[in-house]
């Protein structure tokens, strides 16, 4: 996954990016902040969650224009777009507003509610 990504693919990832990602910044980091959003994930090592931290950085991808992403950037868009799709395919079954399941799809940047 080390390749340079090609225009084409950018493209596409900062599609797909926008269309999963559908909690503006503000929304994110408010949510960041909530206690249900540090409960739920794999700690990194340092007492923060890995989708926590991910979070942060979609604020980050966010606010930047797109002229000024770059490589790092949509590499972490990838990521992204993946986590979100995967995690999506293991909707549990009954009302998920207040499982971990989708806390931590929010702390993605989605919000499984906003259909």
């Amino acid at each position: 996954m080390d390749k340079h990504l090609d225009e084409q693919h950018e493209k596409e990832i900062y599609q797909e990016f926008k269309e999963l990602v559908n909690m503006p910044a503000s929304a994110l980091e408010k949510w960041l902040k909530t206690d249900e959003s540090k409960s739920v994930g794999w700690d990194s090592g340092d007492g923060e969650s890995v989708g926590h931290k991910s979070g942060e950085k979609i604020i980050e991808i966010l606010h930047k224009k797109k002229v000024d992403l770059n490589e790092a950037d949509y590499k972490h868009m990838q990521k992204v777009v993946g986590y979100i799709k995967r995690h999506s395919a293991q909707k549990p079954d009954g009302d998920v507003s207040e499982t971990n399941w989708n806390y931590s799809l929010k702390n993605w940047g989605h919000d499984f509610a906003k259909k």
